[in-house]
């Protein structure tokens, strides 16, 4: 079919889903399970998506899947479609719903009393919270999937509007029986040595702030092990295969067999309130002032 034929006007996004998943697995057994279909079912979806964008996307191999360079090329852009269209019905949604308002909150961070004062000032509102991961609130407020975001920096600020509410001093996450655990506090100097966990596919400013890089001597940070969850740094932890920064008030300790040390000498955790750049909702603009004076940081946090 000639690169000039025009896009099938009703080209299917549940296709486009199973596609992206595909690719993102690259093999179709996986992807099959993830989407709760048969091989079989997935495979005719595929083929259902090709016939109608006239390319084959995808090629099976001994090990998988590959993307074909036409494959290569739609990926970005389904996902981009994906995106609008998820965009496209949360703000039809809004507009439909303008009493409606969605809290999203970072793990360890609690938003209940900002959210229960909301609701007694305005009894008329549907107010919604949902937990965010630790990468997810800039492309949450952005797909409008939530209204406002109280999450930990560092991350993407364009096109959004931030407001720190307070600090959480950070610490130094060690098993029970390390070398540190009893200590007042320690410093860079203590854990020049210390293996740190990674975070796979981290954004790199989030993972320089909490490896501590760079380093006052230029080094980076010894590696620890590669983590594909924040949850998993407990593990590793709590294992002896390496220490951790994390934030939070003194003492607080995730897990029993780990103990927190107030980490001296570097910058704190910053807690913030985020929203989408220009965002004039009443709900918003509620939350926005009611966060300012009731989330301070009294409560515990991870």
């Amino acid at each position: 079919m000639p690169d000039s034929s025009p896009l099938d006007p009703d080209l299917d996004l549940r296709l486009v889903r199973c596609f992206t998943v595909v690719a993102e697995h690259r093999h179709f057994g996986r992807a099959a399970a993830d989407l709760h279909l048969t091989q079989p079912s997935l495979s005719r979806q595929i083929r259902r998506l090709e016939h109608q964008l006239g390319a084959r996307l995808l090629d099976r191999t001994p090990q998988g899947s590959r993307l074909t360079e036409a494959g290569e090329v739609f990926l970005p852009l389904a996902r981009t479609l994906l995106r609008t269209a998820s965009q496209v019905a949360a703000r039809t949604r809004a507009a439909a719903q303008p009493s409606r308002v969605t809290i999203g909150y970072a793990g360890g961070l609690i938003v209940t009393p900002a959210v229960r004062e909301l609701r007694h000032q305005h009894p008329d509102a549907d107010v919604r919270t949902t937990h965010l991961s630790w990468n997810e609130a800039r492309a949450a407020l952005l797909e409008h999937r939530v209204d406002a975001a109280v999450a930990r920096l560092p991350f993407p600020t364009d096109r959004l509007d931030v407001t720190v509410l307070y600090d959480e001093p950070r610490v130094l996450l060690v098993p029970l029986d390390h070398r540190l655990a009893g200590k007042e506090s320690v410093t860079l100097d203590d854990i020049a040595d210390e293996p740190l966990p990674r975070l796979r596919q981290s954004d790199p400013d989030w993972s320089a702030f909490w490896l501590l890089e760079p380093r006052p001597d230029g080094r980076p940070a010894p590696e620890g092990p590669m983590i594909d969850a924040i949850e998993d740094k407990f593990e590793v932890i709590a294992a002896g295969q390496a220490v951790a920064v994390s934030a939070g008030p003194r003492g607080h300790s995730p897990r029993p067999d780990i103990t927190a040390i107030p980490l001296e000498g570097v910058e704190p955790s910053h807690v913030v309130l985020a929203t989408r750049a220009g965002d004039r909702g009443r709900l918003v603009a509620a939350f926005r002032k009611i966060a300012r004076t009731h989330l301070t940081g009294d409560f515990g946090q991870e």
